[in-house]
């Protein structure tokens, strides 16, 4: 067929495994780990919700159910999402 190129590109699945574990989170969606930076504890983000033009994440630390939970704003930097004070587990060595 026409639209068929006659070249193959193979991708390796451990340049794959760099590439995703150096992406921050482009959406912060619940059931993500967020480590806290100043402790290294791991948060999970059990809810997201907006209150009008802001949103908030509901976090909770994991092992630890029986505290309050902790409200964040997300901080919007253009496509990329982030928790001031929080760093995306995915990003970290430890998880």
């Amino acid at each position: 067929m026409a639209w068929e190129s006659g070249a193959r590109c193979n991708v390796d699945g451990f340049q794959d495994w760099l590439y995703i574990r150096r992406m921050p989170a482009r959406k912060i969606q619940v059931g993500q780990v967020w480590k806290k930076d100043d402790t290294a504890e791991s948060y999970l983000i059990t809810k997201v919700y907006n209150e009008a033009l802001t949103t908030y994440v509901v976090l909770r630390r994991t092992g630890a159910e029986s505290e309050r939970p902790v409200k964040v704003k997300v901080d919007n930097r253009g496509p990329i999402q982030t928790l001031p004070g929080y760093s995306y587990a995915l990003e970290s060595d430890d998880f």
